[in-house]
């Protein structure tokens, strides 16, 4: 009789927890494509931590070793410029002149009042970047002297300012970006009378820097979006 009764007892509870696994199962599988995905976006504003300055001159004559020697003069002027601005010399960088010979070019059919054209570059590179452009907006007084800055040319190299720290960035706008795209997804849930789950997928994110316009380049504008798909539940 005992025996009976466990076997019996035995019986219901295994048709129970059958039910259970049965109702888990069905549950699952109805809300196995109820999902939400959803785009995340951070995005910040910081000023350039590196700056690129190439400031580039010519002479031009038919005397060669004089117009070294005044590029040389020059350059010296240039370089006194920069140190007394507040520019290491660590920071300074000379490239050697490029010299055309317009005589020696080959679809050159027009004499030209001279023979050559010699360019130098001296090259600013340095994490001071309001000092640099204290420096830039300075260039009159090279002008007063008889240096003129080479600008505009296409060929010319162009100032150019980067965000090195961005790295650093990256950990604090991806937690921004999942935090603002899980609360679309929670709204979207509401909306619908559920609760949002787990994430089923997320990307790493998508990042770009930009400046933040034209007349701004020393302001970058640093930007991510992440996708992240939640799963929903009742």
């Amino acid at each position: 009789m005992k025996q009976n009764i466990l076997y019996s007892a035995s019986f219901i509870l295994g048709m129970l927890l059958l039910g259970l696994c049965i109702k888990g199962g069905i549950d699952n599988f109805a809300n196995k494509d109820r999902q939400v995905t959803v785009k995340g976006l951070a995005e910040q504003e910081v000023p350039a931590d590196k700056v690129t300055w190439p400031i580039s001159t010519k002479e031009i004559g038919d005397d060669l070793p004089a117009l070294y020697a005044k590029i040389n003069q020059t350059n010296q002027t240039i370089r006194q410029f920069l140190q007394a601005g507040g520019i290491k010399d660590s920071e300074i960088t000379t490239g050697a002149p490029t010299v055309i010979d317009l005589n020696a070019e080959r679809y050159n059919e027009n004499r030209r009042p001279y023979r050559y054209n010699i360019t130098s570059t001296i090259t600013v590179s340095s994490n001071q970047v309001d000092r640099v452009r204290q420096l830039m907006a300075r260039q009159g007084e090279l002008l007063q002297k008889g240096i003129a800055i080479v600008e505009g040319d296409y060929d010319s190299p162009k100032v150019k300012y980067e965000l090195v720290s961005f790295p650093s960035m990256k950990g604090k706008m991806m937690t921004e970006a999942i935090k603002n795209a899980e609360a679309t997804a929670q709204q979207f849930a509401e909306n619908s009378h559920s609760t949002l789950n787990k994430i089923t997928r997320a990307d790493q994110g998508q990042f770009s820097i930009d400046d933040r316009d034209d007349n701004t380049p020393h302001i970058k504008k640093v930007r991510v979006v992440t996708t992240v798909t939640y799963s929903l539940k009742d």
